[in-house]
């Protein structure tokens, strides 16, 4: 275990979000930290947040997409807590000022009917406890400065979660071809980058099971009626400008928000 004060870096991380300041990164401030001790920091906040009268109400995986580790400079994938105060309604006017320095990502969202946890998840098992996907925008967001992060830098920052939009058209499973379904982003009526679901590990129902195992080492479930959110299919685009968003997957849903 790291030879320093993990609720440090947790306190550090929690003002530069609550003042949108960014920090060095903590591994530049505490040069031992590794991904572990990145994840228990985010797990102090998560207990801290909920604590403080917010709710866990998912998970998410990020950086899962190769386009992604490649626009970040990681090679592994990051992962975080979902809180009820992240999530932003559909058709909302965004303040650009809440953040640092935001990025739009596409991808699905899943809301479970049942429990899911492992270790030796498999894609049949998340299948069977997915309730319904509906389309997701996640504004990522990081507390250190210019992202200049390693895997123990966005982990302890919960996975650079910034804002969750959840929107569009609930659907079953077997309504969707979740292995190749294409989305884009549009700002202010022009597409500024497109994708497609299959860069999500194949499959993103693959990349659930993937997380639900991961987390199973730090003995975490996912429950009934948890968010869980897969990862972007596409290459995150930089939300630096007022202007409006419009982000559609072909065939199923648009949500559309306004930054000022």
């Amino acid at each position: 275990m790291p030879k320093f004060d993990l609720s440090d870096i947790a306190a550090a991380l929690r003002t530069a979000r609550a003042d949108a300041t960014p920090i060095e990164a903590p591994t530049k401030t505490w040069p031992s930290l590794d991904a572990d001790g990145g994840f228990l920091v985010q797990q102090i906040n998560s207990d801290h947040a909920v604590k403080s009268g917010d709710r866990l109400v998912g998970y998410k995986l990020g950086n899962i997409a190769k386009v992604m580790q490649a626009a970040f400079g990681l090679d592994h994938p990051d992962y975080g807590f979902l809180h009820a105060s992240s999530f932003i309604y559909e058709g909302t006017t965004i303040r650009r000022d809440k953040f640092i320095k935001p990025f739009v990502e596409l991808e699905p969202a899943f809301v479970l009917r049942s429990s899911l946890k492992g270790p030796n998840i498999t894609v049949a098992d998340v299948i069977n406890a997915i309730d319904y996907a509906i389309p997701a925008i996640e504004i990522i967001d990081s507390r250190v400065k210019n992202w200049a992060i390693d895997l123990p830098d966005t982990l302890a920052d919960n996975g650079s979660t910034g804002g969750i939009i959840l929107g569009g058209t609930p659907r079953k499973l077997t309504d969707l071809t979740l292995s190749n379904t294409r989305g884009y982003l549009k700002f202010n009526g022009e597409e500024v980058m497109s994708g497609n679901t299959k860069n999500v590990l194949g499959n993103p129902i693959s990349a659930v099971a993937w997380l639900v195992n991961r987390l199973a080492e730090y003995d975490i479930e996912f429950k009934a009626g948890q968010v869980i959110m897969p990862g972007s299919c596409l290459e995150a685009i930089p939300m630096e400008q007022s202007g409006n968003w419009s982000c559609t997957f072909e065939g199923w849903g648009t949500i559309e928000f306004e930054v000022v």
